[in-house]
């Protein structure tokens, strides 16, 4: 199994590292636009195959897409990353172009490919990604569920003090500081809810240290995270080349379902070989609802600033 990977900046190196690393896939394309950085990024990984015992062949290239022909995922995180006091939305104008240009060169080599969006705003960036290319809406995925969820436990098991991997959660909504919807209720420990365990407003910061985790770090590191992300990235591209049939919470184009149409937004989905393999409807409170469509008027509003690049 083949996976090209666009952009070899922190993201995409660090996804590229953990995909070898746990041997999901054969073989791994890094691709850049910055001369010889793609090839040593590359190069970097493979030298550690003896010490960490892994023979998945890694290579870069310098924006030449045919050296990503065959591939049967495609990730792309290029673009330029968060600044501090900068919000995704303010990337779109920026990002848009690059990712519709990118999403165009490798589905010419790879057709069959399975596309995740990685690139920031990412709702905005998969919903551009599926019209340009005019795939069908189960191989265009957006990722920022998979990392959203991901903080989500992890703020959960802080103030549980108890193990990450002991807990259940997601994120669904809008892959923003204000558009994304930590579903606390239905969070749970071992199977037990952890409202059993935290206060209302003990659940409220979790909620809210969640919704603003990526810009967090960015204050922190001066730039966007790199290790959780290229982790999420690999954590989906395993479902989907092992055909792990995992429920992850993805960016996906709705028809109708959670009431919403023509958008994509964060949902929890079954990924499978063929990528999108189901939507899962859960049943939301009133509440939750609202949250859902407010989260959702605010994509569609950004999606609006796209009309000039797919006309």
């Amino acid at each position: 199994m083949k996976v090209t990977i666009v952009g070899a900046g922190n993201v995409g190196a660090t996804c590229a590292d953990a995909i070898a690393y746990r041997r999901i896939a054969s073989e791994i394309v890094l691709l850049d636009i910055r001369e010889g950085f793609a090839e040593g990024k590359a190069l970097d990984i493979m030298q550690t195959q003896t010490t960490l015992g892994f023979n998945t062949k890694v290579s870069g290239s310098t924006n030449d897409y045919s050296k990503t022909a065959g591939s049967d995922v495609v990730v792309i995180t290029s673009g330029i990353p968060r600044k501090p006091g900068m919000t995704r939305e303010e990337l779109i104008g920026i990002n848009a172009g690059i990712v519709k240009g990118v999403a165009e060169n490798l589905l010419a080599h790879s057709p069959n490919a399975i596309v995740v969006v990685v690139s920031n705003p990412m709702d905005t960036m998969t919903y551009l990604t599926l019209k340009a290319t005019g795939l069908p809406k189960n191989r265009i995925i957006g990722m920022g569920g998979t990392l959203d969820s991901s903080r989500f436990k992890t703020y959960l098991s802080l103030a549980l003090d108890k193990p990450a991997n002991d807990i259940q959660g997601m994120v669904i909504g809008g892959h923003g500081d204000t558009t994304m919807i930590p579903l606390t209720r239905l969070a749970s420990y071992n199977g037990v809810p952890v409202s059993e365990f935290l206060s209302a407003d003990e659940l409220a910061k979790v909620s809210a240290d969640t919704m603003v985790g990526g810009a967090t770090l960015t204050a922190l590191l001066g730039t966007s995270a790199w290790y959780a992300p290229g982790a999420s990235v690999a954590f989906l591209v395993d479902s989907i080349l092992n055909d792990q049939k995992k429920m992850i919470p993805c960016s996906v184009m709705l028809e109708g379902e959670y009431g919403q149409s023509d958008i994509c937004i964060g949902v929890p989905c079954i990924i499978g070989r063929n990528g999108i393999e189901k939507i899962v409807n859960i049943e939301l409170n009133e509440e939750e609802k609202a949250k859902f469509a407010k989260s959702a008027d605010a994509v569609r509003a950004m999606n609006g600033d796209l009309k000039s690049i797919l006309s």
